[in-house]
């Protein structure tokens, strides 16, 4: 990874951090208003702006599993939207979106904000993550919002592991157990009896 790379990947370790408190981020709660200047990737196009954007893969390195893009996604314009579709050119990632509450679309409030990605908050799970992304990569990730369109913006890729544990996918592989002990097949052999004498025994002569 280049020098640049890991300059934004520390940045974005320490905004994680800061982020987590913007699950409940209401009306009024925008880019200006929380004083966030990240120097990772951030986006904005016309009234959307996008920033934190991470894509968090399993903790332990070559693990099987998804992965999750986690972003802040503010709505500074007076008409909610909702994030229709996130999409990974370049792969065959496919993204499942659920809101934090319900069975809709993920909402972005007018004047508001959502977190996607952490416990309780919306989620953009990558079922295939483990082949869609690699760490210490960029990946081009666009969000589509049912007002602005298509929302691009490269997004750093990291393991969930230290800062970024709270904000990875939910679903890890399970730890590989130990295999008990084979079992002898059949039937063991009975232990041959000790042998009788047979008939009488011979009287030696005097």
């Amino acid at each position: 990874m280049s020098r640049s790379l890991r300059r934004g990947a520390l940045a974005a370790t320490a905004i994680a951090l800061s982020v987590a408190a913007l699950s409940a981020c209401g009306a009024g709660n925008d880019a200006q208003t929380l004083q966030v200047r990240p120097d990772n990737a951030a986006v904005t196009v016309d009234d959307v702006k996008i920033q934190n954007a991470l894509v968090v893969t399993q903790p332990e390195p070559g693990a099987k599993g998804p992965a999750v893009v986690s972003a802040s996604v503010f709505n500074n314009g007076g008409t909610p939207q909702t994030i229709d579709a996130i999409t990974l050119p370049g792969t065959k990632a496919v993204v499942q979106l659920k809101a934090a509450e319900g069975t809709g679309p993920i909402t972005v409030p007018a004047h508001g904000s959502v977190l996607i990605g952490g416990k309780g908050n919306a989620s953009a799970v990558i079922e295939n993550g483990s082949e869609a992304a690699r760490n210490g990569d960029a990946q081009n990730v666009v969000f589509k919002l049912s007002k602005t369109g298509d929302v691009a913006l490269n997004a750093f890729i990291v393991p969930a592991t230290s800062y970024f544990k709270d904000f990875g996918p939910e679903a890890v592989p399970a730890a590989p157990t130990t295999a008990p002990a084979a079992t002898p097949t059949g039937t063991p052999a009975t232990p041959a009896s000790p042998a009788t004498p047979s008939g009488e025994p011979t009287t030696a002569g005097h």
